[in-house]
């Protein structure tokens, strides 16, 4: 598994909400699908209106997203498997 971070926006109403989400997966298909599963069950948001600007792989030690933090706590920094 490798930590992803995202950056974009996605409709929040009647504007245009701007976000930075980490997030731990196997590949960046897998990651776009994370983002877009979790914006619909939290915000309740059609896939058509998140959008994906960047999709990078970063360092596990870069990020404090508590998921990112919690995958990667017994491993080290290890990003194989």
């Amino acid at each position: 598994m490798k930590a992803f971070r995202a950056t974009g926006s996605f409709r929040a109403g009647k504007r245009d909400q701007p976000y930075t989400l980490d997030v731990v997966a196997k590949s960046k298909a897998d990651a776009m699908e994370r983002i877009y599963s979790n914006f619909g069950s939290r915000h309740g948001t059609p896939r058509r209106f998140v959008s994906i600007d960047s999709l990078d792989g970063i360092n596990p030690s870069e990020s404090n997203a508590p998921v990112v933090v919690a995958h990667f706590r017994d491993s080290g920094v290890s990003e194989e498997e």
